[in-house]
């Protein structure tokens, strides 16, 4: 499980574990027994000199925590590609785009799901708080089409770059519109890759 702060929960688990009177060696093969969850910090295979990671992260702290957390898988540039959600949470919007600003080296705007929202008013109100911070505007590419965001990371990417696809993780579909459109970020990197 990669990042520090899956370390720290695992810590906290143990001491936890051990504070319940668990012996020591139930507790060591509990930890290395954990396996990755679909959608959280999960690496998608490339065959690329990037690495494609998929998070469910969809607040700011979320955000904070994921951007920091594959700062230390990459020896390149961390690109983001984000939205926000509908229908809900209008005050985060900004703060994830600051957040964005601060921590991500390239920043992808998407849409994610609209609800019943205008999706240009979701994604205007994301870029008003990547442009709060100096200078960061010249990191922002805006591409509402998700699949064309991802497209476009997947063929700007350098070699050490990591590429971050936050906000859907595990989903199986998109609401749109009022309308479920199925998707999985991970099948459409792959699906992208395998027409290459």
């Amino acid at each position: 499980l990669p990042g520090k702060y899956n370390a720290y929960n695992a810590a906290a688990a143990a001491t936890a574990a051990q504070a319940l009177g668990i012996k020591g060696d139930a507790i060591e093969h509990g930890i290395e027994s954990l396996k990755t969850l679909s959608g959280r910090l999960q690496e998608v295979s490339t065959g690329k000199p990037y690495k494609v990671v998929i998070d469910y992260a969809h607040t700011p702290d979320g955000l904070r925590k994921v951007l920091i957390a594959v700062r230390e898988l990459c020896s390149g540039n961390v690109w983001l590609v984000f939205g926000a959600c509908g229908d809900r949470d209008r005050i985060k919007r900004p703060q994830m785009g600051e957040i964005a600003a601060h921590l991500a080296d390239k920043i992808i705007v998407t849409d994610e799901e609209s609800y019943s929202e205008d999706p240009a008013e979701i994604r205007a109100a994301v870029i008003e708080g990547i442009n709060s911070i100096k200078g960061a505007s010249k990191k922002l590419t805006e591409i509402p089409d998700r699949k064309a965001a991802i497209d476009y990371a997947l063929k700007n990417a350098k070699k050490g770059d990591l590429i971050l696809i936050t906000g859907l993780g595990h989903e199986q579909i998109r609401i749109e519109d009022g309308k479920k459109i199925p998707w999985n970020d991970a099948d459409v990197v792959q699906n992208l890759l395998n027409k290459r």
